[in-house]
């Protein structure tokens, strides 16, 4: 066997490889071999086949099954041993010209386009700035916070008339379009939260409302054509509700109110346990910390996002574009030209930050362990558990969840790229200069 690379460019190489009879004939031997032991045919015995038989009627796919095997074998053992550092994986040359007879006795010539990555040059210091935002809970989103949280423990009520916030329990026909009700079309009974409703002229009509009012609403209208939100209310599929144009007759069977629970010892018991919070400043102190922690995160993505495109805006590197652009159209069948011309930019810009990933992670010897990830895996089903109870679970029955959880491949992998990701963003904030600014949430959200 022979194994040479042409290089093109710094960015481009062929890799040839040949394979004579002697080097693909003991491999397809044994497999041929191991066939006759396994096959179960007409006129012979399980496992009695003989050789020359499974020879004969398989010889060629095994053939070609096991030069395509000792193909990607050696051509990943060269690049690795030979430290060649590819993009995507490499794209056979077809090549016309080479007409073999599959006889076991063709000396084979394939050859494969190599996308080869690129130098980094890239060292990250105090020269680089950035901002480091703390978010701070404005009048505004506090009190919207508060209100929800006591919406969530109040009670419900049956008020005579509506009220903006009010959820109207009501019967829904559809209308043809001379406002006659359409013979055998869509027929519900649901619940409409006027909070849900976007068009103010349609949600003025909502209010005041009383049992047994009828009115006439248009839907698509009323949720800003959300497909979800009106396939939801009549019980139709979101395809359907998309396409929908028409108007309902709306009879309504009740008005409930959702009532904002007291502040007081109980309500704060329930949330935060016995005595931890005694009056309603403590009970604001509260929330405003539990935002602000939540603000927190949202900060720390925005200085994340702000160091991606900084650096890579500044790391000057080139790419094999014309053969990643093939990689893609050959391992993705359904990927149009267009979606490529539209797509491509966004998946370079995510290459060159894998590539300085990879150069900050070897340079300066950053490890990432396994334990680093199950912690990372129990944080993650930590906060999916307490969006739904605010009572942790026992640590035993977290780290179970979390064991199970990075069983499945594709959770593993996912979570060791954020564990990767985040010690790399750790590396760079502790020796680049961050300038701590604060900041109200409200403004905060106003920033690109």
């Amino acid at each position: 066997m022979n194994i040479v690379q042409e290089k093109i460019d710094d960015l481009n190489a062929l890799v040839k490889i040949t394979l004579a009879p002697e080097d693909y004939t003991p491999n397809v031997e044994k497999a041929i071999k191991e066939q006759a032991k396994k096959a179960n045919l007409p006129g012979f015995r399980k496992g009695m086949v003989p050789a020359a038989h499974i020879k004969r009627m398989y010889g060629k796919s095994i053939l070609v099954e096991e030069i395509n095997t000792m193909l990607n074998d050696n051509i990943s053992k060269y690049l690795t041993d030979n430290s060649v550092e590819i993009l995507g994986q490499p794209l056979p040359v077809q090549e016309d010209e080479n007409q073999y007879n599959w006889d076991y006795n063709d000396t084979f010539n394939f050859a494969y386009e190599l996308g080869l990555a690129p130098a980094v040059d890239i060292e990250v210091s105090s020269k680089d700035k950035f901002t480091q935002y703390n978010v701070k809970a404005d009048e505004e989103t506090l009190n919207e916070r508060i209100k929800n949280i006591r919406k969530s423990y109040g009670k419900m009520t049956n008020p005579e008339v509506s009220a903006e916030g009010d959820i109207l329990y009501a019967e829904l026909k559809q209308l043809a379009n001379d406002g006659s009700e359409f013979e055998g079309g869509i027929s519900a009974t649901g619940s409409i939260r006027t909070d849900a409703v976007t068009d103010k002229k349609i949600l003025k009509t909502l209010v005041g409302v009383k049992k047994d009012d009828t009115l006439e609403l248009d839907v698509n209208k009323a949720f800003g054509g959300d497909a979800a939100a009106i396939a939801k209310l009549l019980n139709i599929s979101e395809e359907d509700a998309a396409e929908l144009k028409s108007k309902f007759q709306v009879t309504v069977k009740n008005v409930n109110r959702l009532e904002e629970a007291d502040l007081n010892q109980e309500f704060f018991d329930k949330i935060f346990g016995a005595d931890a919070v005694k009056d309603e400043a403590g009970f604001t102190a509260k929330i405003t910390e539990e935002i602000e922690s939540m603000f927190k995160q949202d900060a720390d993505r925005k200085l994340q996002n702000d160091i991606y495109t900084q650096l890579t805006e500044q790391t000057k590197m080139q790419l094999p574009d014309e053969f990643l652009r093939k990689w893609l159209k050959a391992t993705n069948e359904k990927l149009t030209d267009e979606e490529l011309a539209q797509g491509y930019d966004d998946f370079a810009k995510n290459l060159k930050w894998t590539l300085i990933e990879n150069k900050i992670i070897k340079d300066n010897d950053i490890k990432i362990d396994y334990k680093d990830v199950f912690e990372a895996a129990k944080q993650r089903l930590d906060a999916q558990f307490r969006m739904y109870s605010p009572t942790p679970l026992p640590e035993d029955q977290l780290a179970q969840y979390a064991a199970n959880f990075l069983q499945e491949k594709e959770n593993a992998n996912r979570i060791f790229e954020e564990v990767k990701a985040l010690k790399v963003f750790d590396y760079i904030k502790s020796v680049a200069t961050l300038n701590e600014k604060e900041i109200t949430y409200n403004k905060f959200t106003e920033l690109k």
